[in-house]
């Protein structure tokens, strides 16, 4: 690992990103709308939050009746903890939930509550992933080396030749990893990747501390204590397989396919060919966007076109504004790539996952690659 991180940097905007925000702009005004989310967010957060309350209440209360119920509510948990994060969180730590700041903090510190740290999540994701999405090297979330090949990139490895078959498996040890591993490891070494971070201090840390406390508290230590059985620990293994599965799914589907572009970040000062916004939408992919079921519970992050453009706005707004983002796109000559159905992402990542466990990163199902050079001299 190079002891410098890169510098990537991307041209100035040709006017696509300011016709995005002023056509999205222009809906909302029409509309009467706010950025926010205001009372359909509101009333979104109670029905996920009531969801996972009475599978947790239910677990605990019926669960030492029946090992079928006890699964089944178990897997009811790690799904609404899923919606939490999906809805809640995320919106909440893009300054997209609440027009208040502290409202937004407030309901951030969910994603602590269901075992992560959120300090760290704001680095990870809305500066690194947001900035360089796809890039190699830059965004953590395609950095699964050694055991899966996310980018063309990345080395080839003979048992990545599998790794369209063992990549779903692995996908759910995200949610131990993530909770136990990636949080304590970033925050010892300062650094997530290649990118370093301020350590957090003082309120922040003690969010950190604290969130991990009250995790293991109503995930571990309340049910030993209810149930006192040794069938507590695969339970929550369960549970974390179901989230992680889940969780690593549904953002797989926007950007690990074939339509999306990939960059390799190498060392030295490097500039992009296209300005920040083009790159977002060329590196990104919508899916099953007349799906409202999916939809709803995956917090609008089936257009992740919109939210990559748009991350401060909240995402109940996204399906009314696909048709201000696509016509912008139309009128810069960006494409804006679609899969019309949840079945149909899902066989786009396999195939994505397939051809780069058997090829080299010029012919990755049509997956394209740019090595970003250092600037000559001259």
């Amino acid at each position: 690992m190079n002891s410098t991180p890169p510098r990537v940097r991307f041209p100035r905007d040709d006017g696509f990103h300011a016709e995005v925000k002023r056509r999205a702009g222009a809906h909302l005004e029409a509309t009467g709308l706010a950025r926010w989310g205001g009372s359909a967010m509101h009333a979104k957060t109670g029905v996920i939050l009531g969801w996972f309350a009475a599978s947790y209440a239910l677990l605990l209360l019926l669960g030492g009746t029946s090992p079928v119920l006890a699964v089944a509510l178990t897997v009811s948990v790690a799904l609404a903890t899923a919606g939490i994060g999906f809805s809640v969180m995320h919106d909440a730590n893009h300054g997209a939930y609440a027009r208040s700041a502290r409202v937004n903090r407030a309901w951030g510190l969910a994603l602590d509550f269901v075992g992560a740290s959120s300090y760290l999540w704001r680095f990870k994701h809305n500066v690194h992933h947001h900035t360089y999405a796809n890039v190699d090297g830059m965004d953590a979330d395609i950095d699964a080396e050694p055991f899966l090949r996310l980018a063309p990139s990345q080395r080839l490895r003979p048992f990545h030749r599998y790794q369209h078959l063992y990549g779903w498996l692995l996908y759910g040890v995200l949610a131990v990893k993530w909770w136990f591993v990636d949080d304590v490891l970033d925050l010892a070494r300062g650094r997530i990747g290649q990118l370093p971070f301020p350590r957090p201090r003082r309120g922040e840390l003690a969010a950190f501390l604290v969130g991990k406390a009250v995790f293991l508290a109503w995930a571990v230590v309340v049910p030993v204590l209810v149930f006192r059985s040794g069938w507590v620990a695969p339970l929550f293994l369960l549970g974390a397989l179901t989230l992680g599965v889940v969780l690593s799914t549904v953002f797989q589907l926007a950007h690990a396919v074939p339509e999306a572009e990939f960059h390799a970040a190498r060392s030295g000062d490097q500039r992009m060919p296209t300005g920040w916004a083009e790159h977002q939408v060329r590196a990104t992919v919508d899916f099953a966007p007349s799906n409202r079921l999916l939809g709803w519970y995956v917090g609008g992050l089936n257009f992740q076109i919109e939210h990559h453009l748009l991350p401060d706005v909240c995402h109940v707004h996204y399906p009314a504004l696909v048709a201000s983002v696509e016509a912008a796109c139309r009128a810069h000559g960006v494409p804006h790539h679609t899969h019309p159905t949840l079945r149909a992402a899902i066989a786009a990542h396999y195939r994505f996952l397939r051809a780069l466990g058997r090829r080299g990163a010029e012919a990755a199902s049509g997956s394209r690659l740019a090595v970003l050079a250092a600037p000559s001299s001259s």
